[in-house]
This record gives C-alpha cells, structure tokens and sequence, in this order.
C-alpha cells in the first residue's frame, strides 16, 4: 500500500487539531496593552502547541517521504500518533485554563509523551517495512535524539510535582530541539529528489 493516502489523512486530523486550538484562543477584554497581557500566558501556551504540531507534522511528512509503502501495522501506528496528537487541544485548553496547575501540566507533558513514544512506534514500523538499508534507516540510524526528547519529558513529568516551571522549560527545551525539521532525514529527502 502506498504512503499518499496515510499522509492525506494525517494533514487533515493534524490541520483540524491547529484549528480546534485557534478556535479556542479569545481576544484581549480591552483594546490595550493590558488587555493584551491578560491573553498572553494563554497565547504563550497556544503557540508551544502550535509548534508541537507543526513538528510532528513537517517531521511526519519527511518520514513518509522516505517511506514507498505502508502495511495495516503502519496504519495503526499511524492512528496511534494522531489519537495523541489530536488530544493536545484537550490538554493545552486545560493547562491554560488551570493558570499552569500541576496536574494539567504533568498531563500535558504525559500527553507530549505518548506521543513521541507513537511516533516512534510508526517510525519503526516503517523502517521494518522498508528494510535495513533503505533510506529512511539509514536516515535515523540510532534517534539519538528522539530518545533525549523522550528522556527530557519524563523530566518535564516528573519536575511538574516540584515546579511547574521546571515542566515548562522541559517542554519548551524539546520544542526549540525539534523546531528546525530533522536534518537526518531532510538531507535523506533531498538526496531522493536530486535528478540522476
């Protein structure tokens, strides 16, 4: 089965999960500056979210890149990382909402988690499917650093119960880890659509 199809889907739930959020966002009480600090703890909040599933969704479409084929394995994982990733609306509203109380954010790092763990999974569902010496594998070779964001949100986690701060900047940390697109595979992409 080819990739089209799943990459399709994909974008459509993860364009929905960025608008479910910026549907959520409401505007300043005053037409000031005041109002407008009012709004930017919960503007602040949104925008690392937005980030979250802008990179899941550029690293996503490279995984996919590389990938010439899928099977039902592939999909499910797929569908594994989209449950998780269409939650964060749920847990970002939450956090905000809380004013940063521990339990929404300890949830909200659980849930950025789960789904690096599910991206994980779909990625090395996908190396299986196309062998040890295609690109995409040769491409990830170990995920150091999939398996450091992993690391950092379990931090994230577990410093919620002493600051929530300490959550914050571990959430943020990976955020800024991930911002620019995955290098590995880009340059593995590229080298695919140089002309022979």
């Amino acid at each position: 089965m080819e990739t089209n199809r799943v990459e399709a889907f994909s974008d459509g739930v993860l364009a929905i999960a960025i608008t479910i959020m910026v549907l959520e966002l409401k505007t300043p009480n005053t037409p000031d500056l005041h109002g407008m600090l009012e709004v930017l703890p919960t503007l602040l909040t949104y925008v690392l979210s937005f980030v979250y599933i802008g990179i899941y969704w550029t690293n996503h479409h490279h995984l996919m890149h590389l990938s010439n084929r899928v099977d039902g394995g592939a999909l499910w994982a797929n569908l594994n990382l989209l449950f998780w990733l269409s939650i964060v609306p749920f847990t970002t509203r939450w956090m905000d909402e809380s004013s940063l109380s521990t339990l929404p954010v300890l949830l909200y790092g659980i849930n950025l988690l789960l789904a690096a763990i599910s991206y994980t999974i779909l990625q090395t569902r996908l190396i299986r499917i196309q062998g040890a010496d295609s690109p995409l594998r040769q491409a990830i070779r170990n995920d150091a650093k999939g398996k450091w964001s992993m690391a950092v949100y379990v931090v994230g986690c577990a410093g919620a119960f002493l600051s929530v701060w300490v959550s914050v900047a571990a959430y943020v940390a990976v955020a800024a880890l991930w911002i620019v697109p995955d290098r590995r595979i880009e340059r593995a992409v590229a080298g695919q659509s140089e002309p022979e």
